[in-house]
């Protein structure tokens, strides 16, 4: 029997390119046709850029679908899955668009496949608005493989905005078990550190970085790591990593052309100081990114800082396409529980 395709509004919620990832996920992995419209709609740049681009096609390829509307700048577009094959991939995003994000948009899609693969993201891997790789290696994959995800990755060669030119290695086993998440409490912490990246700029810019965020926050000067690294244009990118027994939250800084360092780290420090005034175990950005491999896991339940219209909207689409219950309540000032049931 024929799937019924499912219809998205683009501009819903959030409205950004969230939606479209998490579509195009599911519909991959459920095999349920999309058509997705008004495509970042509210966006200074509306439509399809080009590392959404690359997400639906790196999708489309590993499942064998037919895809519409397919083109930089398109409002719509519609998504038929075929049968998802493991293999070996490689994507170019073809600008400094952010790498991450098709690796989040495929790792859920191959790990449905019956065999391994591999997939190689050239583009950028520290980009504004959104998850850089260190996120993704430190914070995303743990808590992913905890689930039963068999994800690794490996950093081949840094990207800045806007030269991009950075590659990003993708290990993909199938997933074999699958399990609940229970991710209410960060445990005790076991360590901090501030890592500074310099990509052909000047060392005093990171001295100024660590120096800034050791000022504000109970980090050691001796924790901190100073990287040069090559890259096809200049870049720099300031992390503060925190890790506990249950969970590791990465706050990260971008240098900007006529941003002062200080300035740049100022907003790591704030961000990371939004996580500790609350106990709760993950801050925003890592609660909306569990929520897709829950409901396709085994569920579970977290606790967040707060939750965010990414958050809300995410939920909303994911309950589209899998039989999933979302309960959301506020425990405690800047606490909610975050609980997900999956019959299946």
């Amino acid at each position: 029997m024929e799937k019924r395709e499912i219809s998205i509004d683009g501009s819903f919620g959030e409205g950004g390119g969230q939606v479209l990832r998490t579509s195009i996920s599911l519909s991959a992995i459920t095999g349920v046709p999309v058509r997705i419209d008004n495509i970042r709609a509210g966006r200074r740049k509306p439509g399809l850029m080009r590392q959404h681009l690359t997400s639906i096609k790196a999708a489309a390829e590993i499942c064998g679908a037919k895809v519409e509307g397919l083109e930089l700048r398109s409002d719509a577009i519609s998504f038929e899955p075929g049968e998802i094959l493991g293999g070996d991939y490689r994507f170019d995003i073809g600008s400094a668009g952010g790498t991450v994000l098709v690796a989040q948009t495929i790792i859920p899609i191959l790990s449905h496949a019956k065999t391994a693969s591999t997939a190689t993201i050239i583009g950028g891997t520290h980009n504004m608005w959104a998850p850089t790789f260190d996120y993704l290696e430190r914070a995303f994959l743990p808590q992913y493989n905890k689930m039963g995800g068999r994800v690794s990755a490996e950093l081949i060669k840094y990207g800045f905005v806007p030269a991009g030119g950075g590659e990003i290695a993708l290990s993909v086993r199938p997933t074999t078990e699958k399990r609940a998440l229970d991710l209410q409490e960060r445990g005790e912490k076991t360590g901090a550190n501030i890592v500074a990246v310099l990509a052909n700029l000047k060392r005093d810019i990171a001295n100024r970085e660590i120096k800034a965020i050791t000022k504000r926050m109970d980090i050691d000067k001796s924790a901190s790591e100073i990287l040069h690294v090559e890259s096809p244009g200049p870049g720099n990118a300031v992390s503060v990593f925190m890790d506990y027994e249950n969970v590791t939250e990465v706050f990260i800084g971008l240098g900007q052309h006529g941003v002062r360092a200080e300035a740049v780290a100022g907003l790591v420090v704030d961000e990371a100081r939004g996580y500790f005034t609350s106990e709760a175990a993950v801050g925003p950005h890592l609660a909306d990114q569990l929520l897709l491999p829950m409901a396709l896991m085994k569920g579970g339940v977290f606790t967040t800082t707060e939750i965010t219209e990414h958050t809300r909207t995410n939920i909303n689409i994911i309950k589209r396409f899998v039989d999933v219950d979302f309960k959301t309540e506020q425990i405690a000032r800047k606490i909610w529980r975050v609980k997900i049931s999956n019959p299946s």
